[in-house]
């Protein structure tokens, strides 16, 4: 009887993951069972790292627009800022605000005493 060649499906499957895994280090990037538990590994950590960037920027800005607002007065603060915003209804948010902040701070003093007025 002759030999019959597998089929490709399973081939296409491991080269698929081994392109995911090229970058990868040593063993990570050669063995199919070990790339394919660090591609998961990798994916949990993407997915996990989304949310805790997301998080990580908005106390950045929230600390740049702080330390900005609290040079102009001792009493002022960060929080009472934001709840002036709010009570008059002047929607920017904190990413804005922190561009303010950095790139203008005369314009950020400006909209926080038209706000205390």
């Amino acid at each position: 009887m002759t030999r019959i060649r597998r089929g490709y499906i399973a081939r296409r499957r491991r080269t698929k993951i081994r392109l995911f895994a090229s970058s990868f280090r040593g063993a990570h990037s050669r063995l199919t069972r070990t790339i394919t538990q660090q591609k998961i590994r990798a994916l949990v950590s993407a997915h996990r790292d989304r949310g805790r960037q997301k998080r990580n920027f908005r106390r950045l800005w929230i600390a740049r627009v702080n330390g900005v607002i609290r040079e102009m007065g001792v009493s002022y603060s960060y929080n009472r800022l934001i709840h002036d915003l709010y009570k008059r209804r002047v929607f920017l948010n904190r990413k804005i605000l922190a561009q303010i902040a950095i790139l203008n701070k005369s314009c950020l003093y400006m909209i926080s005493n038209e706000i205390i007025k």
